[in-house]
């Protein structure tokens, strides 16, 4: 049984058990190195009194709660349900939370983002960081707006893509249910079993409800034909990994999720095309996904998919950008059956 915790280690000692585990991980011992003080974070949120109201939601939680993607996913996305950060706003809102009116939106996501950057700076940064320090670690953590970010001095040289930094992004717009506890744990706990590593047992939004968010922030982007795609290929990496353990197969095959995400954007994420008209993400969940960008946009996106590649992120290195496409077209295929088809 481990005995001796990874933080009671010298500097170096961290060092070389990280590049023990890095010769049979298929991570490299820097990644290894940002993923403990990910796992870190993660326990020390649900670890606080307020961790009974967060959801742990997106491509890190779909890497280290569900296990479902191959690619190192270095940030963490958590939901604060609104009926507990604001009730006073939701009193009569319904069960999913949603504002009437447009007019009440905007007063809902100027107060809560007022309010979620006091809570960030008075009570989520000065909360975990105490955490993290009585666990041994030495972190630098940072309040802006409604982020955390939690810095540390690396162990390695290597970082270029990747950042010595954790950063925590926090939303309360929605209710983050139905979510599940998970068990967390260290990439590197594997390879290195006669070291103790944090763990973490977070509350975590469904994979299925996950796969909707991002396929529809994929279809925003597809129809804003934006010229940037820094840091995003990961999303149709996800889509695609998603597919891969059924995942996919299961939302599709259950359109009430994409409904809700559909409502829910529809009232706090209005976007427009390039036309300047509206985009309908009722359309989208309903038979008119678009998952496959054209021109600069895709351009923009396969440089982005060769930089991950190179630094290590993407496990799946041998997979060219334009078959990611195609599988994700398939998808799309699949999502698009016809509108009486969907139950």
């Amino acid at each position: 049984m481990a005995e001796t915790p990874y933080r009671s280690l010298s500097a170096d000692d961290q060092r070389n058990a990280l590049r023990v585990a890095e010769a049979s991980s298929p991570h490299r011992a820097f990644l290894l190195e940002k993923d403990i003080w990910v796992v870190a974070t993660l326990h020390a949120l649900f670890d606080a009194p307020f961790g009974r109201d967060l959801a742990f939601k997106g491509g890190t939680s779909l890497s280290k709660a569900y296990g479902a993607i191959r690619r190192f996913s270095e940030d963490v996305d958590i939901t604060y349900d609104i009926r507990a950060f604001a009730p006073d706003l939701v009193a009569n809102a319904g069960a999913e939370a949603l504002p009437p009116t447009r007019s009440q939106e905007r007063r809902w996501t100027k107060a809560i983002r007022a309010r979620l950057h006091d809570w960030v700076l008075d009570q989520a940064a000065p909360s975990v960081e105490a955490h993290l320090r009585r666990a041994g670690f030495e972190p630098r953590v940072t309040a802006e707006a409604e982020r955390l970010r939690i810095a540390y001095e690396p162990l390695f040289d290597r970082y270029a893509f990747v950042r010595p930094e954790v950063t925590v992004e926090f939303g309360a717009r929605s209710t983050g249910k139905p979510r599940v506890a998970r068990p967390v744990e260290c990439d590197a706990a594997p390879f290195l079993p006669d070291l103790l590593f944090p763990q973490a047992r977070p509350f975590v939004m469904l994979a299925e409800r996950t796969f909707w968010e991002k396929a529809t922030a994929i279809h925003v982007f597809c129809l804003q034909e934006k010229k940037r795609g820094e840091r995003l290929s990961r999303h149709w990496h996800d889509l695609a990994r998603l597919d891969d353990a059924g995942v996919a197969a299961q939302a599709l095959a259950d359109r009430a999720v994409a409904r809700s995400v559909a409502r829910h954007k529809s009232v706090f994420f209005r976007e427009k095309d390039t036309a300047g008209n509206d985009i309908d993400y009722h359309s989208a969940v309903g038979g008119g996904l678009q998952l496959i960008p054209s021109g600069t946009a895709r351009d923009a996106l396969a440089d982005d998919y060769a930089r991950m590649l190179a630094d290590g992120m993407l496990l799946d290195v041998n997979e060219p950008f334009e078959r990611l496409m195609e599988h994700c077209a398939e998808i799309e295929v699949r999502a698009n059956v016809p509108k009486d088809a969907i139950h």
